[in-house]
């Protein structure tokens, strides 16, 4: 078991006048946040709300980018050229840079989101290109991503991966995510313990069977309803088991 993890959540996923997840609350339980930057979700008031939000509990901030598929919160797939989709996660990153650079603040890394998560994470040759146009933007920002191809490749081409699993969702038997077309509230006990079992390095399934998963960083997904109430829970399970809950990308605890 890891001495300490990192509790990351995606932020700044209102849209205009309609607001998506308590973000006020959750952002004091977290230690790192993912900030949507205007394809699926977020418009340029809401990450800069969120980047001085983040700023002001000491969070780290990186950038959420998905699929351009606001009807469909960047969970369906998009059947585009992999050009395409690096093109897409360097303008997003790059407004949110800017963004947190007239705050302040700088930039960690970038996690892709949604189905764009998933196809980053599988996909050896996207993830390593897509990691080298990250080093053009900062040098050092890192990729954000689930144990599997992705990770490994990216890590063997010697660019920065932090290795991301969801405390809040389930997982199949080949230790993948299970995504929930519309998040709903969840035990925040249940989730709590999922964590700590990542932490320990491994994850149940829903087959029934526990399977080894690395993991650097647990993520409460900042739309499920009961969020704050989830991570709270989280944070509490980590450090009762004398696990320091921090950034992944600080040297101190929180």
């Amino acid at each position: 078991m890891i001495s300490y993890m990192d509790i990351n959540a995606d932020a700044g996923e209102s849209f205009g006048r309609w607001n998506l997840g308590a973000d006020a609350e959750l952002m004091p339980l977290v230690t790192t946040v993912n900030i949507a930057c205007g394809f699926h979700a977020g418009d340029p008031a809401n990450m800069r709300r969120s980047v001085i939000l983040a700023r002001e509990h000491g969070v780290a901030v990186g950038a959420h980018p998905g699929y351009p598929d606001l009807l469909g919160f960047g969970r369906r797939v998009i059947g585009v050229a992999e050009s395409d989709v690096i093109d897409y996660v360097v303008y997003q990153t790059g407004a949110l840079m800017a963004i947190a650079a007239s705050e302040g603040v700088r930039l960690t890394h970038v996690k892709p989101h949604g189905a764009l998560y998933g196809q980053v994470s599988s996909s050896a040759d996207l993830a390593v290109d897509l990691s080298r146009q990250l080093q053009s933007l900062q040098p050092g920002l890192a990729l954000m991503i689930a144990s599997g191809d992705g990770a490994t490749a990216v890590r063997g081409a010697g660019l920065p991966a932090v290795l991301d699993a969801a405390a809040d969702l389930e997982y199949d038997e080949f230790g993948k995510n299970i995504i929930e077309p519309v998040p709903t509230a969840k035990d925040p006990v249940g989730v709590a313990d999922r964590a700590f079992r990542l932490a320990q390095g491994h994850v149940d399934t829903v087959a029934g069977t526990t399977v080894p998963l690395a993991v650097e960083t647990v993520c409460v997904h900042g739309d499920r309803p009961n969020a704050p109430q989830i991570a709270a829970a989280v944070r509490e399970r980590l450090q009762e088991a004398g696990i320091t809950v921090r950034s992944v990308f600080e040297s101190s605890s929180r």
